[in-house]
């Protein structure tokens, strides 16, 4: 029986590990066209900055000395913290000054504070159980922030009624990695911080295919939007990235 529980959360792991891949990869079109266009247009970094902090937190909760047993955790998000790097210097290339100095910024106090966490907890608790609370606890808040941050722009889809900036892609990959790795949360041995934040993400990445399916037949209300207004100015303008849209 124990067997058959470890292979099939082997399996729902190797799955979830391809969901998040693909989760993890599908805002490259839009680094695809920044680079094109050398601007960062409306697209904000909140939502990668974000990503990165939740990544780095998982790859410390998989290691063994905190976590045993969480290969899988550890490898997607190890891959998922390449990614995001990745997005964000193409970010840092092409953003205005003052979007730069929010990157540099919120990265200086990213890597600050989780280094003292690491150092905290290697030196402060002793034993898997103790780190593992601790840890546990960090990486589902920030990985509710990642799932939730694409919800930013609800308000800008509603007065709009334009999906521009949420992707039907982005939203149902949420809801796939959310919903899979909550599966294997449940399968033996639990994992109450896995179940705790994919099972909010599985709810988030639903409410956003929800307003999708609502808003993307309508036709947009451009009167009073922000695409209509620099849809109108040279396209050599780059917009502040600090405006408009929080996720691709």
């Amino acid at each position: 029986m124990v067997a058959r529980a470890a292979l099939a959360r082997n399996i729902v792991g190797i799955l979830g590990n391809v969901i998040s891949f693909g989760l993890f990869f599908s805002p490259a079109p839009t680094f695809i066209g920044i680079i094109k266009k050398k601007a960062v247009e409306e697209f904000k970094p909140d939502p990668y900055l974000a990503t990165v902090i939740n990544c780095a937190f998982w790859v410390f909760y998989g290691m063994p000395f905190v976590h045993p047993n969480s290969i899988l955790v550890l490898t997607i998000n190890s891959v998922g913290l390449v990614f995001e790097v990745v997005y964000l210097a193409i970010f840092f290339t092409f953003a205005p000054q003052k979007g730069r100095k929010k990157v540099m910024l919120a990265l200086l106090v990213e890597t600050i504070f989780f280094g003292v966490i690491v150092l905290i907890t290697m030196l402060a608790w002793h034993g898997t159980e103790k780190r593992s609370l601790i840890v546990g606890i960090l990486s589902d808040v920030f990985n509710i922030v990642m799932y939730i941050s694409p919800l930013t722009i609800m308000a800008k889809v509603i007065k709009t009624k334009s999906v521009k900036y949420m992707p039907f892609w982005l939203s149902f990959a949420n809801f796939c990695n959310g919903l899979c790795w909550a599966i294997y949360a449940l399968i033996h041995p639990f994992d109450l911080f896995v179940l705790i934040s994919n099972g909010l993400g599985a709810l988030s990445g639903l409410v956003q295919l929800i307003l999708y399916t609502f808003y993307c037949s309508c036709k947009p209300d451009t009167s009073d939007s922000d695409d209509d207004n620099t849809s109108k100015k040279p396209a050599e303008i780059q917009l502040p990235a600090t405006d408009g849209a929080a996720r691709v």
